[in-house]
């Protein structure tokens, strides 16, 4: 039971399931299909990321990973406000309701 507790073993297994989590981030990133996707992919990047420096940081003993993880993490997070509002900015604001051209707004000053 306490081999399955040993740090290295959990860091192991929880950079395994990292590593899994950025592949199929890997693909979202890549295959979108919609630029939110894309942002959502980045968070899960940044997060398997921040995850492997704590993993190494358990498995080697040294806490200068933390370090790491916490600029990983702040960066990252900067990078998905500015991609997101970014991506607010050149998407269109709404779509005009139908029938809400111009001949309609004609038809209902006469």
């Amino acid at each position: 039971m306490n081999a399955l507790l040993d740090p290295a073993v959990v860091a192991g297994l929880v950079a395994v399931l990292s590593a899994i989590a950025a592949g199929l981030g890997v693909y979202r990133l890549i295959a979108g299909p919609t630029n939110a996707d894309r942002i959502v992919a980045l968070d899960i990047l940044l997060a398997a990321a921040v995850v492997l420096c704590l993993c190494a940081s358990l498995a080697t003993g040294r806490t200068v990973f933390l370090d790491v993880g916490l600029g990983v993490a702040l960066t990252g997070f900067v990078g998905t406000i500015g991609w997101a509002r970014a991506v607010e900015r050149g998407m269109p604001r709404e779509a005009p309701a139908k029938g809400a051209g111009p001949r309609a707004r004609a038809k209902e000053r006469s």
